[in-house]
């Protein structure tokens, strides 16, 4: 999916003039700021959900939303200091830990870990797609709309483990009045 997203990428680009002269304007700035300190911050989170977790398919799945998170902090970062836009501060990275070692009275259930990044994940999305929407550079809304990919393709994954393991919260169906 990567390869079909950096086809239409270029393909895009190559029909638009250059518009990365235009400096970033202050909702362009906010956006990247905002999503930086959400990725930033859901990265330390979910290292810490790693280090109490024992179920290996949660742990390859965290540490598989770790490194999407990492690479877009790292991109999203490089890109404000070119355009010369401040960081937020940031936590710093979780070292490695024993899930055995932590109390049961401060360990999160693998179900409350799963939906806690199911939930950011959905407001990165959320995120990316605001911030496309109000972009007038086009390298800009390229770049939301690749990282939004990059979460939806994680999103849809990481479901198929939640309902597996029936962490996924569904709500009640719906019946319009009068069609039950």
């Amino acid at each position: 999916m990567p390869d079909l997203l950096q086809a239409l990428k270029s393909v895009v680009q190559s029909f638009i003039k250059d518009d990365n002269k235009v400096p970033l304007h202050i909702g362009e700035a906010m956006g990247c700021w905002i999503f930086l300190a959400l990725v930033g911050e859901t990265q330390v989170q979910t290292e810490a959900g790693i280090n109490s977790t024992t179920d290996l398919e949660l742990r390859k799945a965290l540490q598989e939303a770790v490194n999407i998170l990492r690479s877009e902090k790292e991109r999203i970062s490089a890109f404000m200091r070119s355009e010369g836009v401040p960081l937020p501060p940031l936590s710093e990275s979780k070292p490695i830990s024993d899930p055995n070692s932590v109390p049961l009275g401060v360990k999160l259930t693998d179900n409350e870990l799963a939906n806690s990044l199911m939930k950011k994940i959905s407001m990165a999305i959320t995120n990316c797609s605001q911030a496309a929407s109000q972009s007038l550079r086009t390298d800009v809304s390229l770049m939301w709309a690749e990282f939004m990919q990059e979460h939806i393709t994680f999103l849809i994954t990481f479901k198929s483990l939640m309902q597996k393991r029936e962490w996924l919260k569904v709500p009640p169906p719906y019946y319009p009045p009068g069609l039950t």
